[in-house]
Formats: C-alpha cells, sequence, structure tokens
C-alpha cells in the first residue's frame, strides 16, 4: 500500500510556488549594452527572461572590489524542459572582453523548478581583461531551447561587492585540508518546514531536520558558516510504499554560497525506497580559496549564510504519488571558527559574510533543540575524526550544472 497521499500536492499547471524577494525592483534588461539598466551592488532585482532573447544589464565597478551577481530562473509548473534547457549568465567588460560565464541547466529529470548561475568581475584572482574602474554588462540568456515548449521565465536577480583586503593575503589556495565527511548527523528529527526561496530560507545548524515535500517542489534551508569551518548535510527520502517504478535524478541537493554561487550538487534515483543524496567534503572557508581551479574548492571563498536548496522532481508524482514525502535533512558543521582575512572596507549588502542573529537565535549555531547539548558540543568542536589527505585541484563537474568559466 502506498504510504503516500495521492492528489493532495500537486501543483496546477502554469503556476510556481517561489519566493522572490519582499520589496524587489523590477527591471526589464535591454536587448545591448546601450540601454542596459544598471544593477546596484546590495540590490535585488525581479524580471523576466523570453525563450529567445539575450538581455544585458550594467554595473558599474571600481577598480578594486570583487563584484558578484546571481540570476535565479522560474520557469512555469508543468514546462516541457529539455535536459540541456537552462540558462547563461556571463560578465563581460566594457570592451567586450570575458569575465566569467557559467551554464545551469535541468538535467536528467526535466523537472521545472529554480536554476541559479552567476557571474563575477574580480581583482582577486586577477582577470587581466577585466580590471580597472568603470562599466560592466551581466548577459542573460536560455540555453538548450531546442524541443523545449516553455515560454517566458521569471527572474531575480543580485548584485554585491566585495572589498579588497587591507594587506595582500596567499594567493594559492590550501593544498591540505580535512577531505572526509563527517558523520551524517544523529538525534531526534525537528519540524522545520523549508522555504520557497533564496530571501525566505529557513535557517538551520548543526542537526537533523524534518519537512514534507511534493513531486516538483523545491525548499531553501540557510545555514551560517564561519571562516575556518566545513558544511556538511546529506538528504534522505522516505519510501514510497510502492514495489515498483523508477525517477532518473528524482532528489536533488545544492549547496551554494552567500552570493548564491554554486559550490557542488548532487542527484540521485528514485525506486520508492529510502533514497539519500549526500554532499561530497568542501573544505574549510578560506579567503584564498578562490585560487583554486575547482568550483567545490573556489566557491568557499567567504563566511556567511550557505543554502542548502533541495528539489523532489514533478514525476516522481508519476511513479509513486503526490504526496507528500518525508524529507529528512542531516546538517553538520565542523571546525573551529577563526578570524576573517581583513577586509580594507566594507561588503555590499552589509552583513553578506557574516552569520545573522536571526540565523543563531533559530538553531543556525547548532544550539537549536535538534540534538541539545551534544549538538552544542559537536558544533564547537566539529565531529568526525577525517583523514587529512592531499587535495588535488582539478576541474570538477556537477550533475545539471556546469560551470564553463573562469572568476
Amino acid at each position: 500500500m502506498r504510504s503516500v497521499q495521492v492528489g493532495a500536492s500537486r501543483r496546477a499547471a502554469g503556476s510556481y510556488d517561489y519566493g522572490f524577494a519582499a520589496g524587489a525592483r523590477s527591471v526589464e534588461g535591454a536587448p545591448g549594452t546601450a540601454d542596459a539598466p544598471l544593477l546596484a551592488p546590495g540590490g535585488t532585482y525581479r524580471g523576466t527572461l523570453p525563450r529567445a532573447a539575450e538581455l544585458y544589464y550594467r554595473l558599474d565597478l571600481d577598480d578594486s572590489s570583487n563584484a558578484y551577481v546571481s540570476v535565479t530562473a522560474v520557469p512555469r509548473q508543468g514546462s516541457t524542459l529539455t535536459v540541456s534547457e537552462g540558462i547563461r549568465v556571463a560578465v563581460r567588460s566594457a570592451e567586450g572582453h570575458s569575465c566569467s560565464y557559467e551554464n545551469a541547466t535541468f538535467g536528467a529529470a526535466r523537472s521545472p523548478h529554480p536554476i541559479t548561475a552567476w557571474g563575477a568581475r574580480t581583482t582577486a584572482p586577477v582577470n587581466r581583461a577585466c580590471q580597472g574602474a568603470g562599466s560592466y554588462y551581466v548577459v542573460v540568456e536560455r540555453v538548450g531551447t531546442a524541443g523545449a515548449s516553455s515560454g517566458a521565465w521569471d527572474l531575480e536577480l543580485t548584485a554585491a561587492t566585495e572589498p579588497a583586503l587591507e594587506a595582500t593575503g596567499a594567493t594559492r589556495a590550501p593544498e591540505v585540508w580535512d577531505s572526509a565527511s563527517p558523520a551524517p548527523a544523529v538525534g531526534e528529527a525537528e519540524p522545520r518546514p523549508g522555504g520557497s526561496g533564496f530571501t525566505r530560507a529557513a535557517p538551520v545548524g548543526q542537526g537533523v531536520w524534518s519537512a514534507g515535500i511534493a513531486p516538483g517542489q523545491t525548499l531553501f534551508y540557510r545555514v551560517p558558516v564561519g571562516w575556518g569551518r566545513q558544511p556538511h548535510a546529506t538528504a534522505e527520502l522516505g519510501g514510497s510504499g510502492a514495489d515498483s517504478g523508477y525517477t532518473l535524478g528524482a532528489l536533488d541537493l545544492t549547496l551554494y554560497n552567500p552570493v548564491r554561487a554554486d559550490v557542488e550538487d548532487v542527484g540521485v534515483g528514485y525506486d520508492g525506497r529510502r533514497a539519500v543524496a549526500a554532499l561530497p567534503a568542501v573544505p574549510p572557508v578560506d579567503h584564498a580559496n578562490r585560487y583554486a581551479g575547482s568550483d567545490r574548492i573556489s566557491g568557499m571563498r567567504f563566511a556567511g549564510a550557505y543554502y542548502l536548496v533541495v528539489h523532489l522532481a514533478a514525476r516522481v508524482a508519476d511513479e509513486f504519488g503526490d504526496g507528500p514525502y518525508r524529507l529528512t535533512l542531516r546538517v553538520s558543521v565542523k571546525g573551529a571558527e577563526r578570524a576573517g582575512p581583513g577586509y580594507a572596507g566594507q561588503p555590499v549588502p552589509r552583513d553578506l559574510f557574516q552569520a545573522a542573529a536571526d540565523d543563531r537565535r533559530s538553531g543556525g549555531d547548532g544550539t537549536g533543540s535538534s540534538g541539545g547539548t551534544a549538538m552544542r558540543a559537536l558544533a564547537v568542536g566539529g565531529i568526525g575524526a577525517g583523514t587529512v589527505v592531499l587535495v588535488v585541484l582539478g576541474a570538477w563537474t556537477v550533475l545539471a550544472r556546469r560551470r564553463t568559466g573562469t572568476v
């Protein structure tokens, strides 16, 4: 007998429950650089992306700050998508030189859900073609649209800046770090419904958290991670009670850093029995990680709120029913927190690389009710002895997200 509630959670075609940022400013991308609207650091914007369009936005930057942009695309529920369909975000200089570019796609499950790609103009590491003060341009376009039938997508865009350091720091990523994934957090699960977007992400810390998730739904959680600390998470999907069927790429778990850059992503199939998506180990947060060639390492370049985003493919409903299904999120944060790198100024937004006070009050520092005193001790001291190994810095490909540029 199925343990799911058939028909209870199916979303109507043409709707999608993504929680856009409250107060986001409307912006309409331009077809070229001449009329490109400004994305101000610290701003959050909302717009649309037609199927056949290349939209331009402008960044006005100084000569020392690193600048980051993120673009979250939200297709309509019920859209017909291809494996390679998605968005590309590029940052270019006024002369047309490439500063960075990245694709984000829907992958094998072809399930409509929010996808996020990011771009950057960096002074550390240096891109010789993208230096100096002036205007830079963010270019957003659809990719893999051949054979697709989806219409215009909604967009949420953010822009942020990171100041230079007061003194020159390391220019190579640490080559040795504890690469052993900690044992998954244990204890009684505490109910914690996920949020519907980045700005509505539910705060979690070290411990075990549970929620219901329906096919086609995406849940957002945020975890405060200080300098020197390593986050780890697993997402477990409960059994359906069915004894046949299979959905490819059913459960997807992605870790994003404070500027919404994807650090790593893992997806697993579902056959009606318990399924687990576990993120590979990431290095401790370190300013010098940005010099690594791997996204999994370079993405761990600053402290702040990291995001865990869980998606359950819409096609799960076809094989196993509408749910909701039990989701268990196990979060660990290990390592001793240390002082930051010493910035010469303030980031924009100002608190971007800090753990928010409300996160800590809500269990974001590992002091929530899940695990009690034991969890507090583990949050301070870290868990799992692990093994220190030499990490080879190389290309690292993630399921359904392929990083194709450098920043």
